[in-house]
């Protein structure tokens, strides 16, 4: 199954799941009122997610006179992807990372740690602002934000649900008919957890496209392959404390101190990542 086909699946599995949590709550009108909550957060997020994005990562958008070099690179790369050149930003920290956001490649953003600037060579940082080119170029950041807000979504009204279930009200549905307690329970508590869990898979599965066309836009898989073993190394040892909300975004998880078993990272195991772009290039891995 192809990552765009996989991420098709999985939004629509989780749009599933919130309609279902609306009707458990509130019968039809309830169905109603989740639909039109993930319209209104997901309207929200593609309109706003770069100003939130800037905001949760700390990060600052420079001008070409601040950084000529940085804007000189991300000049080329777009050029090369046929791209609008993204506006800059540069977040102040020696953890090692970059990401991108943006509704669209009209409205799209590349920002970089000032950490990523001093380890990197210039081939392997051409690589890596090519693969947040490519998440730009493959609309990601409107998929991964339809994500997190249906899955922020679900989240809110499984809390309505246990409010409802504390004043005896759950299941008092417009049509008469009422829940089970048993289904009701298991639904507030294995609901948000598998939002989360289909949440990651989202945002793992858009990486390895960002690594493709990312590698196919700088012509040169195992410059990015080399800049993902030096930013794993260095995020193990140095963490960027961004806020969880924005960790899908970033190449590297920037919370990698803090991550817990493959199902619930954000990011695909970077030895699979590595793995692939060699084969890309033609070599054994």
């Amino acid at each position: 199954m192809s990552n765009t086909l996989k991420s098709v699946v999985l939004l629509a599995t989780l749009t599933g799941v919130l309609v279902v949590m609306g009707r458990i709550l509130g019968g039809n009108a309830g169905m109603i009122f989740a639909f039109g909550l993930a319209v209104v957060m997901n309207f929200s997020a593609y309109w706003f997610s770069d100003r939130i994005a800037l905001r949760m990562a700390g990060a600052r958008e420079v001008s070409p006179e601040e950084a000529p070099q940085l804007h000189a690179i991300v000049d080329e790369l777009a050029y090369r992807a046929g791209l609008p050149k993204p506006r800059v930003a540069v977040v102040e920290s020696p953890s090692p990372n970059a990401f991108a956001t943006g509704r669209d490649p009209n409205h799209s953003l590349v920002a970089v740690t000032t950490g990523i600037l001093q380890i990197l060579n210039r081939e392997e940082l051409l690589a890596v602002l090519a693969h947040e080119l490519g998440h730009v170029k493959n609309r990601d950041i409107l998929v991964t934000s339809i994500a997190a807000t249906i899955a922020g979504a679900i989240t809110m009204i499984a809390q309505m649900m246990q409010f409802a279930a504390f004043f005896g009200g759950l299941g008092r549905s417009d049509d008469g008919e009422g829940t089970n307690p048993l289904a009701a329970l298991a639904m507030i508590i294995l609901a948000p957890i598998a939002a989360m869990v289909i949440q990651m898979a989202v945002s793992r599965s858009r990486e390895y496209g960002a690594d493709d066309t990312g590698a196919q836009i700088v012509g040169d898989p195992l410059a990015l392959a080399s800049a993902l073993e030096k930013l794993d190394a260095w995020s193990q040892r140095v963490p960027l404390p961004v806020n969880p909300a924005v960790a899908p975004l970033f190449i590297v998880n920037p919370l990698r101190g803090q991550a817990l078993a493959n199902l619930f990272s954000t990011h695909p195991p970077i030895e699979d990542r590595i793995k692939r772009l060699r084969q890309m290039a033609g070599y054994p891995y």
